[in-house]
C-alpha cells in the first residue's frame, strides 16, 4: 500500500515505524515546518521528519496543506491512503 504519512510530534513516530515494519511504502512524511527551539532559537525539525530522514523517506513541510503547491502534489502522487497522526 502506498501511504502518505502526516504527523509531527514524538508519539507519531511509533505509528510511522509500525507502518514501515508492516511493509507499507511510505511515499512521504508530511509534518509542520521546522520551528525555533530553546534559548538560542535554533531551528529544529519535528521528530517525524528526523525519523523519516533516518529511514530515507522523503519529507514535505508545507506552510499550508489546503491550498498552493502542496494540494497539487497530493493530487498527483497517487497514494492509496493518507494516515494522519497528530498533524
Amino acid at each position: 500500500m502506498r501511504i502518505i504519512f502526516m504527523g509531527t510530534p514524538d508519539f507519531a513516530v511509533s505509528t510511522l515505524d509500525a507502518l514501515v515494519e508492516a511493509g507499507h511504502e511510505i511515499i512521504a512524511v508530511v509534518a509542520q515546518p521546522d520551528r525555533p527551539k530553546g534559548r538560542g532559537h535554533k531551528m529544529v525539525s519535528p521528530p517525524t521528519v528526523e525519523r523519516a530522514r533516518e529511514l530515507g523517506i522523503p519529507t514535505r513541510q508545507p506552510r499550508a496543506v489546503r491550498k498552493g503547491p502542496f494540494v497539487d502534489w497530493m493530487t498527483t502522487v497517487e497514494a492509496d491512503v493518507a494516515v494522519v497522526v497528530a498533524y
